[in-house]
């Protein structure tokens, strides 16, 4: 009985260590490719003054002031004026289209720069995911999620709980610190599971003539990751967003600053709903391409799996790492 024990244990131990070694691989891979995109938009970008001018903000990359960054850059700035001035037309007693209109297009244009909810939606689609309905649902589900931290913590902080700017602003950093540890979570969950998934399918030991197969993702096994995609992609809420409220606060406008922001919230689901069927459709078409090149397509297939998971968790362990380093220097 012992030696049955003693064989079976081999087997465990072997998938063990080639599923350490699958993810020590991929989180290398990973985190070359985002050391290289970084090095190469480094010089695009700058960094913003730590806060906004009314004392509370995130700090987030911007682009340069140059290219289509700059452009980026102009266009969200225009629009963030436009929206402080419609909110002051509607104190006015003004209409309330030109607000609503200008906080989606807002909600458009600033879902196009630079972001790591993106990021995580399409590093999770390119995982895992394969239906275009709940990648949309992800990025609507995470907008509004974005659109409700805001509110939280400026209506929440301020008319509840009486908190200063300052305060306000360290809840936005406790939040913020939060949703990156979620995002390396999330990340080191779907890593775990792919390389589990393909050091135990026996994929990797066959021989050309093999009929095991990469298992593939049952459909019901992953509402807890997609909740955790939301609410890592989501809890942190847009620095614009929480201007503007600020901004409609002043004003003794809050309601009309919650409905922009709304405005705001469907404009970055539609831009990230686009994206994330950019994701859909480029994992479909990867699929397609593996199913007539037999076992090494399946196994190709996966791979990228195992490095998109990988990119999600090297995605939150850089952020994680940048905040530490932000406050260390601040």
């Amino acid at each position: 009985m012992s030696v049955g024990v003693a064989l079976s244990g081999a087997p465990l131990r072997g998938r063990l260590a080639l599923r350490l070694a699958l993810v020590a691989g991929a989180v290398l891979i990973a985190g070359l490719v985002v050391a290289a995109l970084s090095w190469l938009v480094a010089p695009t970008m700058v960094a913003p003054p730590p806060r906004s001018p009314f004392g509370i903000g995130f700090r987030e990359a911007a682009p340069a002031a140059t290219g289509l960054g700059g452009w980026l850059l102009a266009v969200q700035s225009s629009f963030s004026r436009s929206l402080q001035a419609a909110l002051s037309a509607v104190k006015a007693g003004g209409g309330w289209g030109p607000l609503i209109g200008i906080g989606f297009a807002y909600g458009v244009f600033h879902a196009a720069g630079p972001g790591h909810g993106k990021a995580v939606i399409a590093g999770y689609i390119v995982a895992g995911e394969r239906a275009l309905r709940r990648g949309c649902a992800l990025s609507f589900a995470a907008a509004l999620l974005q659109a409700g931290v805001a509110i939280g913590i400026v209506g929440v902080g301020s008319l509840i709980l009486g908190a200063t700017a300052a305060g306000m602003s360290q809840a936005g950093t406790l939040i913020e610190t939060a949703s990156f540890a979620m995002v390396a979570l999330v990340g080191l969950a779907l890593t775990w599971r792919k390389a589990g998934r393909l050091a135990g399918s026996g994929a990797l030991g066959c021989g050309p003539d093999c009929a095991h197969g990469v298992v593939p993702p049952r459909d019901g096994e992953s509402w807890r990751t997609r909740a955790g995609v939301v609410l890592a992609a989501g809890s942190r809420p847009c620095a614009g967003a929480v201007l503007l409220l600020v901004f409609a606060l002043s004003q003794g406008m809050l309601g009309a600053g919650m409905l922009a922001v709304l405005a705001m919230a469907l404009g970055t689901a539609l831009t990230t709903s686009a994206l994330a069927s950019l994701a859909v459709f480029a994992k479909g078409a990867a699929l397609r391409l593996a199913g007539g090149r037999g076992q090494a397509g399946s196994i190709t297939v996966a791979g990228l799996e195992l490095l998109a998971a990988a990119f999600v968790l090297v995605l939150g362990l850089a952020m994680l790492t940048g905040l530490a380093l932000g406050a260390g220097g601040a």
